[in-house]
């Protein structure tokens, strides 16, 4: 059964900078940021453009002037924001992105709301949250997801993040749905891979999707059947091509890929493939949670095969 698998692929006061943007540093092995001003701001938080203009007496060229200003600030605004975003997603502070981004929740901007459904799903997923808070937030971000795609079905990201949320309140909704909601899972992330073929996570999340219907026990395949004339099914085989693909798009991206990989390999019966990537999972850098748990599976099975 497609679980709830992503936590983050890379997993107080917001920062009061809203005029900063990021700046990418070469390191030795891949990109760190790092956060700079750029310029000076307005009260509103808009990066100061007219300062230095000379007053116009064309009333009718100033009402104009204006409004093209506006639109221009409104861009440099929505840039900045989103960058701040992405800054605070790259750091894991996912409460202050949350807070940054709910402000932005009537937006008909498809960039700011796929974010917010990932950022509200990050928190609901968080050690410690209430259930009832993360039922909520769970739902929450299903219907960011949604608003996103309907404001943009050409959005690779909304549909990612569609199909993720959906898959999460299907934990709420029963074994029919969320078997039903498996078949729609599958139709966004492939068409999430259509349109941005070399994104490592929406490759890896269908991977997932079908690693799990390929070792489905017997005993959910029967209930399955008898929900559903032509449940949905797949293949170790399959699983692996799109686990193989996510990490020739992004190499070592993401740990949980290793050893999903090491995992298919050992469906296959393919011990000598399956200890390669075990071991490279066992000794990713383990930083987060979810990164200390995918340590100890490839660990344990490590220590099984011997």
């Amino acid at each position: 059964m497609f679980a709830t698998v992503l936590r983050r692929c890379v997993s107080g006061k917001l920062l009061s900078a809203p005029a900063a943007k990021l700046v990418r540093v070469r390191g030795t092995s891949n990109y760190s940021t790092t956060l700079r001003r750029t310029a000076a701001a307005l009260p509103s938080g808009r990066a100061a453009l007219l300062l230095g203009l000379p007053a116009l007496s064309c009333l009718t060229f100033e009402a104009y002037h204006r409004v093209q200003s506006s639109t221009v600030l409104y861009a440099l605004e929505k840039e900045e924001v989103l960058e701040q975003a992405d800054y605070l997603y790259s750091c894991a502070e996912t409460e202050k992105l949350y807070q940054l981004l709910l402000q932005y929740k009537d937006s008909d901007n498809a960039e700011f709301l796929w974010r917010l459904a990932r950022a509200s799903r990050d928190l609901s997923v968080q050690p410690n949250v209430e259930a009832g808070r993360k039922k909520q937030l769970m739902f929450d971000a299903f219907e960011y997801a949604k608003k996103a795609l309907d404001k943009d079905d050409k959005c690779f990201a909304a549909h990612k993040w569609y199909a993720v949320c959906l898959s999460d309140v299907g934990d709420y909704e029963g074994i029919k749905t969320k078997i039903g909601n498996s078949y729609i899972i599958r139709e966004h992330l492939e068409r999430a891979i259509e349109l941005n073929p070399k994104d490592a996570t929406s490759l890896f999340i269908l991977g997932y999707w079908c690693f799990s219907f390929a070792e489905l026990p017997w005993y959910q395949r029967k209930v399955a059947a008898v929900i559903f004339s032509s449940p949905p099914n797949s293949t170790y085989e399959e699983a692996l091509e799109f686990f193989l693909k996510a990490e020739e798009a992004d190499p070592n991206f993401y740990s949980k890929n290793l050893l999903m990989l090491g995992k298919t390999y050992l469906g296959m019966k393919d011990r000598e493939r399956a200890l390669h990537y075990l071991t490279k999972a066992k000794e990713y850098p383990a930083h987060t949670q979810e990164e200390k748990e995918v340590h100890k599976e490839a660990l344990d099975f490590l220590k099984k095969l011997g």
